[in-house]
């Protein structure tokens, strides 16, 4: 449920001083991509990345794009086509970072969601209110937009967030069935368009939304306990990208190496910095 980094509770921000400022390319172990792990085209002719690919996801700052890993997973409003094209020059796969659960006040498309979708406030991350994910019909052309400016700066694929909300309190009576159509439509959406789309957290659907997606997002499934959760994609021979935010390399990378995630440390804030495992 990662954003921008003025959202985050001051207790993060505490949190967030207390990291080592090692700059992204300092003590960079992960070279080049591994050739048994860069992405594929599966028949579909959608981009396809496999289990163990490395990336970088960053949503805040101007995006450093002299890390050297096969895709960047970067804001989709906040960066040009220009930035996507610089990636794509050095043979990088990027994904369009877009919320998809939530209104957002900064976004230029705040005045497209109609205030009967607004719901609770998102706690912790100022300007953000849940959607009533029910309403199909209404958020359908609105993330339709979001992709259509995903597809068109060039991104090859999605990761929309906040796609749990089912599990929040949102101010909504939201069921698991509805949180399933939603993440369902999101796919639809991006597949009519050539673009992958990942699947971001919700652990407990997975089960029922491998088929429907790509790749996996999640963050602190170390932390939680829960990683294993993330084994289908990796079966099916879809990368997990996997961050952790409190826990050292050491007290989660080789499990999430015995699993096939593709891991690294992050600041919450999810700037340039990186710690690969």
């Amino acid at each position: 449920m990662s954003r921008k980094w003025w959202a985050v509770l001051p207790a993060v921000l505490l949190f967030l001083a207390g990291c080592s400022s090692t700059g992204p390319s300092q003590g960079e172990p992960d070279g080049g991509a591994d050739p048994t792990a860069r992405p594929a085209n599966p028949p579909s002719g959608r981009w396809q990345p496999r289990p163990g690919t490395r990336w970088q996801w960053q949503l805040d700052g101007k995006v450093d794009t002299g890390v050297d890993v096969p895709v960047y997973d970067i804001d989709g409003f906040e960066n040009s086509a220009e930035v996507v094209d610089r990636l794509h020059a050095r043979g990088r796969k990027v994904i369009c970072y877009i919320n998809a659960g939530a209104w957002e006040d900064f976004r230029p498309d705040r005045g497209a969601y109609p205030k009967s979708l607004l719901g609770d406030k998102n706690k912790g991350w100022n300007g953000e209110k849940w959607l009533d994910i029910r309403r199909l019909d209404t958020l359908r052309p609105i993330m339709a937009a979001r992709m259509d400016m995903c597809r068109k700066k060039g991104f090859d694929a999605v990761e929309p967030d906040l796609t749990e909300g089912y599990r929040n309190r949102t101010g909504f009576p939201l069921k698991a069935a509805d949180q399933l159509a939603f993440n369902r439509m999101l796919a639809r959406l991006a597949h009519d368009r050539g673009l992958s789309i990942g699947l971001k957290n919700d652990l407990e659907q997975i089960p029922e939304l491998v088929s429907d997606f790509d790749f996996a997002v999640n963050e602190q499934c170390a932390q939680f306990e829960e990683c294993d959760a993330l084994t289908p994609f990796v079966k099916k021979g879809k990368a997990v990208f996997h961050v952790e935010y409190e826990l050292g390399r050491g007290d989660f990378c080789a499990e999430a190496k015995s699993l096939g995630l593709s891991s690294m440390r992050k600041r919450l804030a999810l700037d340039a910095w990186r710690e690969p495992c």
